[in-house]
Formats: structure tokens, C-alpha cells, sequence
């Protein structure tokens, strides 16, 4: 098992910030952000500020010819994935791990293609982080990676490696014996809630107060993806939207997820990656998607809203 000495990171928004400081720390200049242009430049002037701390990272060009580093984090947007493969290019190796920390259920695919590369860990994040203004703020206490191969029965190389990064830099992360599953899980969710609040404008609160009405869609809305995921042979049913439900009552009430975020700041949406895949993947199961339908339809429509089409 190698050790990680050398890590890339793209994408240091509301996601890559979880990780970010605490990588750091453990590795000073080691640590690069992958950035060009304005993005580069702002960095380098004002920093970020992450939950009321600033911090200056050690930024790096795209076409910086720096030497493969040993692990590669992706953190940004579905809409920018196609990008950030490009920019990541002179960062990735053919022994490179590789860690995709987007939403969704396809990111290490298109990855994996990109780079030819069988180092593609499976991972997910779950950490409600707001974006405002340039700070961002999350609680310490409840964000956690998931990751592993898509069976962790017994650790590969790989992710023992990362296992013990996360360690040393005091990353909270579980390895999940099932991570396919775990990640459904998760798509499950954002598929559902993610997307219901960014239609009706509200914050987790509105699953608690509309339990009779908002409710209603959440469960037509996953029990879409649980039909899709039966048909792939993963292991997600409808106990665990049973299970969900307490969960969902006792979200953060003011809580925005990143869906409504967007929406709110006028930028574009990742409902390609959230409703869209489910339609094409219902297409292709066989499984009819209509709750997701009106979702990606409804969506888009907020998006010409706020280019102002309407007017």
C-alpha cells in the first residue's frame, strides 16, 4: 500500500471546503488547488473564509505541468464535470486514486472514461453546506465522506490508502460494506428532496410543516429511483424510505439543499444529473418516471425564469 503524499483538489466550493483546511494542514504546498483565470486570481487575493475562518490555499493553473499527484478530488458541479476532467489532466496518472465527491450516480463513470483509469474510488458526501456571499459554513460535527470500491468486504490497496489520509487529517469518513447501495441511497434522496425544494422555494422545514402534501412527492419522487435500482440489482427498496422519514422531519428546518441554492443565485441546476438521469434510466429499465418528468420540467422552467425569459 502506497502512502498519499500529494493531493489535487478541484472544485473548492461548499463541498471541497469540507475537505480542503484539514488537507492542508497535513500537507502544506503538497496540497493544490487546480483553479485558472478569475477563479485563480480571486483565490489567491481574498482566500475563502470557511466557517468564519480564512484560509489562502496553494493554487495551481490547469496547464501547470506539476507532476502526478497521488490522490485526485473532484468537487465540482455535474454541469463542470466535463471541464474539470480537462483541467485535472496534468494532475492524473495512471496510479493516481481518484475521488468524485459529486452528486449523482454517474460522476466515476465519465471519470473512468476520461482518464482510462481503473483508480475511480466510489464515494459520496453528505454535509449541509451553505455558499454565501464567498463564506461557507457546514458543522463540523455531522459531515462524512463515504467511499470504498463497490464492495468493501475486504479493503483494496486503494482504500486503505485513503483510509489513512482521512486519518491522519482528521477527515470524518465511513466505508460502507455495500457502497453502491449507499450511493442510491443518496441519489435517492437528492432526486426527491434536493429537487422538491428548489420547485417550491422552501428549506428542509417544509417536510416537517406539509407532511400530508410535500411528503406525498418526496415518496412518488423516490420510489422512481428505488424501482431503477431494483432493476440494476441494487440493493434499495422501500423500508428505506420508511427510514427516511424521521430523518427528513429533523433536517436543519432552514437548511437549504444545493438545488435551491442554485435557483436562488441564478445559477444552472444539476437536474440533468438528478431528474434527467432518472428519465433516461427509466427509459432504459423499463420504469415509468413521471413524478421526475414534472421535476425536470418544472426545474428547467425556474432556470429560463431566472434568465430572465419571462419578462
Amino acid at each position: 500500500m502506497k502512502e498519499i503524499k500529494t493531493v489535487s483538489l478541484i472544485g473548492l466550493g461548499a463541498i471541497g471546503a469540507f475537505v480542503a483546511p484539514k488537507l492542508q494542514k497535513l500537507l502544506g504546498n503538497q496540497f493544490r488547488i487546480i483553479a485558472g483565470g478569475e477563479r485563480k486570481k480571486r483565490l489567491e487575493e481574498k482566500g475563502l473564509i470557511i466557517n468564519e475562518v480564512p484560509y489562502q490555499f496553494h493554487v495551481v493553473e490547469p496547464e501547470k505541468k506539476t507532476g502526478y499527484v497521488d490522490f485526485a478530488i473532484f468537487a465540482v458541479k455535474n454541469t463542470q464535470l466535463s471541464q474539470a476532467i480537462e483541467d485535472m489532466r496534468n494532475q492524473i496518472g495512471p496510479d493516481t486514486i481518484i475521488m468524485s465527491l459529486l452528486n449523482g450516480v454517474t460522476s466515476e463513470m465519465h471519470i473512468q472514461k476520461g482518464y482510462h483509469s481503473d483508480n475511480v474510488l466510489m464515494s459520496v458526501i453528505r454535509v449541509p453546506s451553505l455558499n454565501q456571499n464567498g463564506k461557507i459554513s457546514y458543522p463540523e460535527e455531522t459531515g462524512m465522506i463515504s467511499f470504498g470500491e463497490a464492495v468493501n468486504e475486504t479493503l483494496s490497496d486503494n482504500v486503505k490508502a485513503v483510509k489513512e489520509l482521512f486519518d491522519k487529517a482528521g477527515i470524518r469518513y465511513e466505508i460502507p460494506k455495500d457502497m453502491l447501495r449507499n450511493m442510491w441511497l443518496k441519489y435517492m434522496t437528492n432526486v426527491s428532496e434536493n429537487q422538491l425544494c428548489a420547485i417550491l422555494g422552501v428549506p428542509y422545514k417544509g417536510f416537517a410543516v406539509s407532511f400530508d402534501h410535500i411528503e406525498v412527492m418526496r415518496e412518488k419522487a423516490a420510489k422512481e429511483v428505488i424501482a431503477i435500482a431494483k432493476k440494476k440489482g441494487i440493493h434499495l427498496s422501500e423500508q428505506d424510505l420508511v427510514e427516511r422519514i424521521p430523518i427528513v422531519r429533523n433536517l436543519l428546518p432552514q437548511g437549504k439543499p444545493s438545488t435551491l441554492q442554485d435557483i436562488e443565485a441564478g445559477r444552472k441546476t444539476e437536474v440533468e444529473t438528478f431528474a434527467g438521469d432518472v428519465i433516461r434510466m427509466g427509459k432504459e429499465t423499463g420504469v415509468l418516471t413521471p413524478y421526475n418528468e414534472i421535476f425536470y420540467h418544472m426545474i428547467c422552467a425556474l432556470e429560463e425564469k431566472n434568465e430572465g425569459r419571462f419578462l
